[in-house]
């Protein structure tokens, strides 16, 4: 991998990253395009790299809502902000569980090609289609029931092309969340 193909990569990580569609599928398309192959160690590195670059940027542009959670969080008792890191972490369960007994089989999807990606970007486009003109009745709080769901559609996500975002948002929406 040049340079100009990870700045064009980085770019496309960067401007895909905080939208509802996949950043990594749209990566996978870009790498395909240049001929970036999955053995490639560059392409790990690059992509471990554009990831922490992601959060690190996440956190800065999140910091008063992340500011918000832990100052909730440790004042030790019961509020919005401890019932909400309850449902983080309940909804981390199910993509934990795929991480650690599906690990194999979804590295092997990885390498499957552009059909895959295509098809999980269209499903994309489909979920989030749905829960535009679905209009189910509309609740304040998400539950530990809701947080669990949106946790599975999380873990769907880790197929090459379907957006961790735009199903958990579409998810949500269906739910009545706002």
């Amino acid at each position: 991998m040049d340079w100009l193909q990870a700045l064009i990569l980085g770019l496309v990580q960067g401007l895909t990253e905080y939208l509802p569609v996949s950043s990594s599928g749209h990566l996978t398309i870009f790498q395909e395009f240049f001929g970036i192959t999955a053995d490639d160690k560059a392409k790990l590195a690059f992509d471990i790299v554009v990831h922490v670059a992601t959060v690190m940027s996440t956190l800065v542009i999140l910091w008063k809502e992340i500011d918000w959670i832990f100052r909730g969080l440790f004042k030790f008792r019961m509020n919005d902000e401890t019932r909400y890191v309850i449902n983080i972490i309940v909804s981390m369960i199910p993509v934990g569980i795929v991480g650690v007994f599906f690990k194999d089989y979804v590295e092997e999807i990885f390498g499957s090609g552009l059909l895959i990606v295509g098809i999980m970007l269209l499903l994309t486009a489909a979920l989030l289609t749905f829960s535009y003109y679905a209009k189910p009745r509309q609740k304040e709080k998400i539950s530990v029931i809701d947080a669990f769901i949106i946790g599975i559609a999380q873990a769907c996500a880790v197929m090459p092309g379907l957006s961790r975002s735009g199903s958990t948002i579409a998810t949500g929406l269906l739910f009545g969340n706002k």
